[in-house]
């Protein structure tokens, strides 16, 4: 039963390896060397996450992250394949901007931000990266700007007022 679940939940998300860093620890007797893994999974219908994994090994690593990264997602409106308003996100030195698109247009945003927005369900959307452009503080910026993404329900439901009075 286990394992059949465990089937259906490894197809049911697609993942990305974003990087993948070798980290070194210098000791008496020498270096030792791991890898350090960052993974962002999806199912592109609205839910992402990514997740970050170290092992003596890349295999390992990957495995770790992508195991976090199905831990830690997040659901997001997607309204014709693009996001419902535009919105900064934000994460350390890293800030992402994130505007909506025409029908059309693809995606354009550099790696780590197009591995985000592709799994994320997406398909049109235009983005800026401002600041540190670190791949893992690139990702935590953009994660940070799909949460705080709200639709026209829930601003009306928020203001107390209809979507017709939002719309003005």
């Amino acid at each position: 039963m286990e394992q059949r679940r465990q089937k259906n939940q490894e197809k049911e998300f697609e993942e990305r390896v974003v990087t993948i860093n070798r980290v070194t620890k210098v000791t008496k007797g020498g270096r030792i060397f791991r890898f350090a893994a960052l993974v962002v999974v999806g199912d592109k219908k609205g839910r992402v996450g990514f997740g970050t994994g170290k092992a003596n090994e890349v295999p390992d690593a990957i495995r770790k992250a992508s195991e976090a990264a199905k831990k830690n997602l997040i659901t997001v409106p997607v309204l014709h394949g693009t996001i419902t308003h535009e919105v900064k996100g934000n994460f350390g030195s890293g800030c992402i901007f994130l505007k909506p698109a025409a029908e059309g247009t693809g995606i354009i945003a550099g790696g780590p931000v197009r591995a985000v927005v592709e799994l994320a369900g997406y398909t049109n959307i235009l983005s800026k990266c401002y600041g540190s452009r670190t791949p893992i503080n690139v990702v935590r910026a953009t994660i940070d700007g799909l949460a705080s993404l709200k639709t026209v329900q829930q601003v009306a439901e928020l203001r107390d007022k209809s979507v017709e009075e939002i719309y003005g």
